[in-house]
């Protein structure tokens, strides 16, 4: 759902800035994300997904651990882009930014963003999303698509675009940036 400031019932009138939507009170229920002025909604995640990206926040986790790499590993955090508040699902972070972080954590400071695509977030996490981090400078965007198979789309920023690698279910990819890790899409699924 996207929401301009002046449709918006009992909402602030628009646009909206970065400092009206941090100023929002928490909600639980769904993530609120500004772009271009207008703010863009998703119900919370369930159970597949929250699942994915638990268990790929303990991969990614015990893979900065194991290279002793100067990042941290952070969920549903916001971040600022040029034109707006984007939240992933999850973000690999400069350690020395994300120690001295607030609210947010600029974009300049984000290695990798991950999405995990749910049926509410297919189109923004593969159209709207990937234009938006690599205007950021985002090196790398990872998205996972969880149905009808899981499968990983690792991104990396050339050229002012993401070129995508597929790995498939069934499949073990070695990434090498912006630290050593390997996984098989299918192990983020399984109980």
């Amino acid at each position: 759902m996207v929401w301009r400031g002046e449709g918006s019932p009992g909402r602030v009138r628009g646009p909206w800035s970065r400092e009206a939507v941090l100023a929002l009170p928490e909600d639980l229920r769904d993530r609120i994300e500004l772009v271009g002025g207008a703010l863009v909604t998703s119900p919370g995640p369930g159970v597949s997904h929250q699942r994915a990206s638990k268990r790929l926040t303990a991969l990614l986790d015990a893979a900065v651990e194991a290279a002793a790499a100067p990042v941290e590993v952070l969920e549903a955090v916001n971040v600022v882009v040029p034109d707006g508040l984007l939240i992933p699902d999850i973000a690999v972070v400069d350690a020395e930014a994300a120690a001295s972080a607030g609210l947010t954590v600029d974009a300049h400071d984000v290695l990798v963003v991950i999405e995990i695509a749910s049926p509410s977030t297919r189109v923004t996490d593969r159209k709207l999303k990937p234009a938006l981090y690599a205007a950021a400078g985002i090196p790398h965007y990872w998205r996972l698509e969880l149905a009808p198979t899981p499968r990983l789309y690792v991104g990396r920023l050339e050229r002012g675009t993401y070129t995508d690698r597929l790995v498939q279910a069934g499949e073990t990819t070695r990434l090498g940036h912006p630290f050593p890790v390997d996984f098989d899409p299918a192990r983020l699924v399984r109980r």
